[in-house]
């Protein structure tokens, strides 16, 4: 059964998220480079156009994000078009699976766990609908550092998001948090 692709706008004016009828990966990525890009050949097709400023791969979406200087009624279109080709002939999405940041390692503290299980089943689900993701990136002196991907990238509205949507939430499960910061 051919793939249907559909978009829809996200918080960011930058990113458009492209939603597609099934799953088409099995991990989130985020890819804002050419060089990265080889692990996606879809995402190197986006990103060989010169308005393309970043490609990030959910389990049923692309987000894409493009320079200011393109408005996207100009491109929606021929990326959903390009999408939908690309999964119709069977090429791949993305390469072999590299591991998951935000998963749990034996090393961490109990904060480091929790802020982890929370990022990933409170916080991940409503981002993604957003076309975007959070990473956690690390926890020092009660300060959360997480990198913000895909629609959440650069979004005016992330500021907002990272302190009255995330970091209230996180405080809730781990009192010692003074701050989360986007590195």
């Amino acid at each position: 059964m051919p793939f249907k692709v559909m978009y829809e706008s996200t918080p960011n004016p930058h990113s458009l998220k492209f939603i597609v009828d099934s799953k088409i990966c099995d991990e989130i990525v985020e890819i804002t480079n050419r060089t990265q890009a080889k692990r996606s050949p879809l995402a190197l097709k986006i990103l060989g156009f010169p308005w393309a400023k970043s490609v990030f791969l959910g389990e049923n979406f692309v987000t894409v994000t493009k320079e200011d200087w393109l408005e996207w009624d100009m491109i929606c279109d021929p990326i959903c078009e390009l999408i939908q080709d690309h999964l119709n002939e069977g090429e791949a999405v993305l390469l072999p699976k590299q591991t998951e940041k935000n998963s749990n390692n034996p090393e961490d503290s109990e904060d480091i766990k929790k802020i982890k299980e929370v990022l990933e089943t409170d916080i991940q689900p409503a981002v993604a609908m957003d076309g975007g993701y959070i990473e956690f990136v690390s926890y020092e002196n009660g300060i959360v550092y997480l990198s913000l991907q895909g629609a959440c990238s650069g979004c005016p509205s992330s500021t907002v998001t990272l302190k009255q949507g995330i970091e209230s939430r996180l405080k809730q499960f781990v009192p010692d948090i003074k701050e989360v910061l986007e590195v």
